[in-house]
């Protein structure tokens, strides 16, 4: 047992190190492994259900119930989602992609065990009720929950929390689009907003992992059906630029209805209850008329990837779901708005390759091959994921042939959200409408990659504030880098400044250290499982310049000076 708590500390200290390269492959396995259970039970509980009580055992079949239960279900759906999100506290009722994201910014990506179980729970609720959304953000969630818990559970330093994180936000991506890369290049671009090789490496493999996992549990199926298809003629490419200019607009649309109806109801006077009954009636009301909108509704995106719908039917889901699928996600429906970012941009292509077709003379390339670039356009610009969408696109239709339109489209999309309505992801604005924002700057990038005890100094004494001069001279032969000394609050001594005075006061029998001229450094207090960013926040809010490292038992480990972590981020940057 004494050996293994050995290995286990040894293990930590050395992923307080921000090159810990094959200890992060281990945790990013292991991290992989666990999502993939989570993910896959997180699937079956939503699909075992909806194959039992849907016609035809059609999972998605919403659209063959009659009429008063598509209206009835969302409204269901929302009373039992009151029923469990009223008795909890505001804080312990976030969930997706956006909290994820605050508790990176904020909380060194520690996420809480009770927040990722209401989103299992209500994330269930929402879609087998049919509401308009997805569940590909709550399988974000899901999957960075699992890789922060692992790491909380292993009392890993924070430093390692942050990349387990994206681990398991690769992992979600992966398990459920079955498109690894694309989860790997998502947890750079959207969560960790790095791309390094201690980020990459971990994230590959538990993408891997994950995905290995889903494949042995429910088998490699495709999530839609995507005929191969490529672009006719390069005289097609002003209409792919404009259908990247329409995309856009509705990716600016979407972000800004989140964005307004999230400030909107963040308000005080705006009750829970009232909120999650208007959402259920609101997408039950929409359901009567335009049943394609209800649940994840990839079966509507393979019909339109396959040309199977008409004008007028795109148009009019277009219309309700760029509508509908803001307001509710704004009013606090627990589940995702990945999912339908793809479906909004897919039935917007497809009606964008029907009009192209009717519009000019020539042959214009299969609408479906549209619904594709308005899938990976749509998603890029509400996201700001670009290369994540064009690598799912790629995944998905296994089509190198689809990569130089899609780039076009994708990337005027992206210009038209971020610098013609300078929109941030709709996860940013979702955090900003909530009075807060993505903080990690370049600075607090580099500092959060390691942890105190990989800069800290071991070799200290502890003494008391009087000491004789022979105890002083038994101290001093042990060559420490400081002296702590022990009052309320500690202070820092250099033992240079106590060679010094010894020097200066041969006679003297007693030395007191708090009284003798000497450079001391007041110290704050601080764990050994934080970054070095929260050891500079800790020394700036406290006003100290040294900070006393505690371990796991409350005993002194260390210590760490405002000196040391300027050193070190001054060498980092020469790097």
């Amino acid at each position: 047992m004494q050996k293994y708590a050995a290995s286990l500390k040894s293990f930590r200290h050395r992923l307080s190190f921000a090159e810990a390269l094959p200890q992060m492959v281990i945790l990013g396995v292991l991290c992989g492994v666990l999502c993939g259970l989570v993910l896959g039970l997180f699937r079956m509980a939503l699909e075992w259900p909806l194959e039992q009580l849907l016609p035809n055992c059609d999972h998605e079949g919403f659209e063959s119930l009659p009429a008063w239960l598509r209206f009835s279900l969302p409204v269901a759906g929302s009373l039992i989602l009151l029923a469990l999100l009223a008795p909890l506290a505001p804080l312990d009722r976030k969930v997706g992609v956006a909290h994820l994201l605050e508790r990176i910014s904020y909380h060194q990506g520690q996420l809480p065990l009770k927040n990722a179980l209401l989103q299992f729970i209500a994330a269930l609720i929402a879609l087998l009720t049919g509401h308009s959304a997805g569940k590909e953000g709550p399988a974000v969630h899901l999957g960075a929950a699992s890789g922060s818990l692992l790491g909380q559970k292993l009392r890993l330093p924070n430093n390692t929390l942050r990349i387990l994180a994206g681990c398991g936000t690769a992992a979600g991506i992966a398990a459920m689009f079955n498109t690894p890369l694309a989860g790997v290049i998502f947890a750079m671009e959207v969560v960790l907003m790095e791309y390094s090789v201690l980020g990459f490496m971990p994230v590959m493999a538990a993408a891997a992992a994950a995905t290995l996992v889903m494949h042995l549990l429910l088998g490699p199926e495709q999530i839609m059906s995507v005929p191969a298809m490529q672009i006719h003629s390069l005289n097609e490419v002003p209409y792919v630029l404009f259908l990247g200019v329409v995309i856009g607009l509705l990716a600016s649309l979407f972000i800004r209805l989140v964005s307004l109806v999230t400030r909107w109801s963040s308000q005080p006077r705006f009750h829970l209850s009232y909120r999650l009954i208007l959402a259920g009636v609101m997408t039950g009301a929409c359901a009567i008329y335009v049943p394609e909108i209800m649940g994840v509704g990839y079966d509507t995106v393979s019909s339109a990837l396959e040309g199977k719908l008409v004008l007028t039917t795109l148009l009019l889901i277009l219309l309700v779901k760029v509508l509908i699928t803001p307001v509710i996600i704004g009013l606090g429906i627990p589940a995702g708005l990945i999912g339908p970012t793809f479906f909004i941009g897919a039935i917007a292509g497809s009606a964008l390759g029907i009009l192209g077709s009717s519009a000019v003379e020539q042959e214009v390339t299969h609408q479906g091959f549209y619904a594709l670039l308005g899938m990976g356009s749509m998603m890029a610009a509400v996201l700001n994921a670009p290369l994540a969408a064009l690598i799912a696109i790629m995944e998905l239709t296994s089509n190198p042939n689809i990569l130089f339109p899609a780039m076009i489209a994708i990337v005027v999309a992206n210009l038209i959200a971020r610098y013609v309505f300078n929109l941030p992801s709709v996860f940013i604005a979702m955090m900003r409408a909530q009075g807060m924002d993505f903080r990690l700057k370049p600075v607090q990038q580099v500092l959060s990659r390691s942890a105190v005890s990989s800069l800290m100094h071991t070799d200290i004494i502890r003494v008391a504030k009087s000491i004789s001069a022979q105890e002083a001279t038994e101290l001093l032969t042990r060559n420490p880098s400081w002296l702590v000394i022990d009052e309320t609050p500690q202070s820092l001594l250099p033992p240079a400044d106590l060679v010094a005075y010894m020097r200066e006061h041969p006679d003297a029998e007693r030395i007191e250290l708090l009284e003798m001229p000497a450079l001391r450094l007041d110290c704050g207090q601080l764990g050994i499982q934080a970054t070095l960013l929260e050891a500079l926040e800790k020394l700036t809010a406290e006003e100290v310049d040294a900070l006393c490292i505690t371990g796991f038992e409350g005993r002194l480990s260390g210590v760490l000076t405002r000196d040391q972590l300027d050193t070190f981020y001054r060498q980092y940057t020469r790097l």
